[in-house]
C-alpha cells in the first residue's frame, strides 16, 4: 500500500519493511525520550529484524482495514523519520470509529509538526476513510499532547482509570474524542 500525504512541511508516508532501518533509527534515537509515554520495550524491539516484523504486521492490518499508520518525514530531510501517527482498532458498521496514537521525535517537539500531521490524518480519516469518531486516550500529565488535540477540536469524555500500562505502571488516561458531523 503506497500512500503519501503532503503537508506544508512534511510528507506523511505509509512505509513497509524496506524502511525498517529508518524506523529503527527513529526508535534508537528516541529511546529515552519515548520511555515515559510508551509500554516497556524488550531489547529485541531495538533490532532491525523486529522493526521489519512490526512494519510487515502493519501492512497486513492496513490491508484488512483495521489500521492506518503514516510515518512523518520533514520535507527538508526526506529519509529521516520524525514521528508517526496511527488510526488503530478501526471498526466499521454502525460504529465507524478508531483510536488515535502518535509519537514525535524529541528534536521536533514543540514546533507544530504534530498539529500539522494530525490535521492531515484527521482529514484523511473523515474524508477518505469516512470514519465518524476518533478517540485519543492521553495521560493527564501529558499536557503537550492534550493541548494538541484540544487545539484540533477534541473534547473530554472522561477519565479512564488505569487504562494502559505505560513504562511499567498502570496509568489513567483522559478520553478525548473528535466527531465527524458529515457522516
Amino acid at each position: 500500500m503506497s500512500i503519501e500525504i503532503i503537508t506544508p512541511r512534511m510528507a506523511l508516508r505509509v512505509i513497509d519493511e524496506g524502511q525498517a532501518d529508518q524506523a529503527l533509527a527513529y526508535f534508537v534515537r528516541n529511546r529515552d525520550y519515548l520511555e515515559e509515554w510508551e509500554p516497556v520495550r524488550p531489547p529485541e524491539y531495538y533490532t532491525l529484524e523486529h522493526q521489519a516484523h512490526l512494519l510487515l504486521h502493519d501492512q497486513m492490518a492496513m490491508a484488512t482495514g483495521q489500521l492506518f499508520r503514516v510515518w512523518m518525514y520533514s520535507l527538508s530531510e526526506p529519509d529521516r523519520i520524525i514521528g508517526s501517527i496511527a488510526l488503530s482498532n478501526i471498526v466499521r458498521g454502525a460504529f465507524l470509529s478508531c483510536h488515535l496514537g502518535y509519537r514525535l521525535d524529541a528534536e521536533a517537539h514543540s514546533q507544530g509538526y504534530m498539529t500539522e500531521g494530525l490535521r492531515a490524518v484527521i482529514d484523511y480519516a473523515f474524508g477518505t476513510l469516512k470514519l465518524h469518531r476518533i478517540e485519543a486516550n492521553i495521560m493527564p500529565k501529558n499536557k503537550g499532547s492534550l493541548r494538541v488535540v484540544q487545539k484540533l477540536g477534541f473534547y473530554d469524555e472522561g477519565l479512564a482509570r488505569q487504562y494502559l500500562k505505560i513504562n511499567g505502571q498502570w496509568e489513567d488516561h483522559i478520553h478525548m474524542v473528535l466527531l465527524n458531523d458529515q457522516v
